[in-house]
């Protein structure tokens, strides 16, 4: 065999090697390609698997969708009693806040009828009804100065639909100095007692006194005023108005002097701070106590008074629910058409592990009277006590409640006592089921946002749904 053989052999068998490799190569990829549909078809899971695994799976692709999208976010941050947040910049914020509540009233139980300190017999009202009681829009925040604040509102009852003032838009601006120093200009609350220095709505009951408060205390009017911190332990309020009631009374109808002023000095002895209103709804584990003192003042006309039924009226009453502007009501001819108006208050307060004790004891003189026939009209010299436990029975959740009044005087020694139950479903201040049983004796006092009757005798029963955020 020639070289030129020998190499031709040798290509021939090389070519067959590579020709048995690429069989092996094909079929370990048919091999391969087999075992891997086997695989597949091992994992795929059947209708019942699948029927199993969707509940699992299904927010696993809600997820990977949602994140395809531009990402949510939240914004209008809360804050209790402010409400919510809508605008916060460089120049000033914005909260929107709400009160609310809807209301069922019985006062079926109350006798018809009373006799007044003058021998007049009257009428008593006695309703039963539902009503959204009272709607409540709040706007606060700064503008320009943190400093420089505004609150405005817009108020109205429900139940006083057709009366001069049921409903109101009001609002003051302030602006802060220091802790000591703070003033306002606007309508507020004259500072005459503990439930008028601003701690509305944290009351016991659901929007409604005790009647010996809502006897003497001073109400709503514009004007200027103070407050701030003297020390830690002590604050003051001192305000000068209009009148006692500018609710649903016209700038025409009142005199050019400003002389009505209300003040309230506040000591809080053990530790610097009592919580907002009345019940121990913090829980304090120190035990908190408060001292307070109040003092208004008032020259007050006939023309200057608003309706008898306005919406969060106080009317100048004697003990029996008389108003005393009423013609002839001293005597024939007597018609009282001046007065001065002078009351002085005292209140107490001490919370302790969900406990709370409050009392209040008022005096109120009036006097210099004009009008005819009025010469010779002596003083009438009225005073009151009241007092309200409580105790957080549940923390947060539960709270039962009892309290009681009674005003003195020549004309008539009305009081009230009431029971009732809260109950806080979301362990917050927010929302509030309360209930409450309240019996009068001769009430001084009653107008249609309020439960009590005027002159009204008995039981009266109401429920109530409050909102406040």
């Amino acid at each position: 065999m020639t070289a030129v053989d020998r190499l031709v052999e040798q290509n021939r068998q090389l070519e067959k090697q590579n020709q048995e490799l690429m069989e092996q190569v094909q079929s370990l990829r048919q091999l391969l390609g087999a075992q891997g549909g086997t695989m597949k078809a091992e994992t795929q899971p059947t209708a019942k698997s699948t029927a199993a695994k969707a509940p699992q799976e299904e927010p696993q692709t809600a997820n990977t969708d949602f994140a395809s999208q531009e990402a949510p976010y939240k914004w209008g941050a809360y804050t209790p009693n402010l409400g919510f947040k809508l605008a916060n910049t460089e120049h000033g914020d914005l909260s929107v806040s709400i009160y609310s509540y809807a209301r069922y009233l019985n006062q079926l139980g109350l006798d018809s009828h009373y006799t007044d300190a003058f021998g007049n017999v009257k009428n008593v009202q006695q309703r039963q009804d539902f009503q959204l009681q009272k709607v409540q829009i709040k706007f606060l925040g700064w503008v320009l100065d943190p400093k420089f604040r505004y609150f405005l509102y817009a108020w109205t009852s429900n139940a006083s639909q057709g009366l001069g003032a049921q409903v109101v838009l009001a609002g003051n601006l302030n602006y802060s100095f220091n802790k000591a120093f703070s003033v306002g200009a606007g309508i507020r609350s004259l500072p005459g007692t503990r439930s008028v220095e601003g701690n509305f709505p944290f009351w016991l009951g659901v929007d409604t006194r005790l009647i010996a408060d809502e006897f003497f205390r001073p109400s709503y009017t514009s004007g200027v005023w103070a407050w701030g911190q003297l020390t830690k332990k002590l604050d003051y309020i001192a305000m000068i108005g209009n009148n006692l009631s500018t609710l649903g009374v016209s700038a025409a109808q009142l005199d050019n002097g400003f002389n009505t002023i209300s003040t309230a000095l506040i000591w809080k002895p053990t530790t610097g701070e009592f919580g907002s209103g009345f019940g121990d709804f913090e829980g304090h584990e120190k035990l908190a106590t408060r001292l307070g003192i109040h003092f208004s003042r008032s020259d007050e006309t006939k023309q200057s008074q608003p309706n008898s039924d306005a919406f969060e009226n106080t009317q100048l009453r004697l003990e029996d629910g008389s108003v005393i502007f009423t013609p002839n009501l001293f005597g024939q001819g007597i018609s009282i058409t001046d007065v001065s108006y002078k009351m002085t208050d005292f209140d107490g307060g001490l919370k302790y592990h969900g406990l709370s004790v409050d009392t209040e004891y008022f005096l109120r003189w009036l006097d210099h009277f004009t009008g005819p026939g009025t010469v010779g009209l002596p003083t009438i010299f009225s005073h009151g006590i009241q007092i309200q436990m409580s105790a957080m029975v549940l923390p947060k959740v539960l709270q039962p409640y009892i309290g009681g009044s009674m005003v003195y005087g020549k004309y008539g020694n009305p009081w009230d006592f009431r029971a009732g139950l809260n109950y806080f479903p979301f362990k917050n201040k927010v929302v509030r089921l309360n209930n409450e049983f309240l019996y009068l004796h001769k009430s001084a006092v009653g107008y249609t946002s309020v439960p009590f009757a005027l002159g009204g005798t008995g039981p009266i029963f109401h429920t109530n749904l409050e909102l406040a955020f």
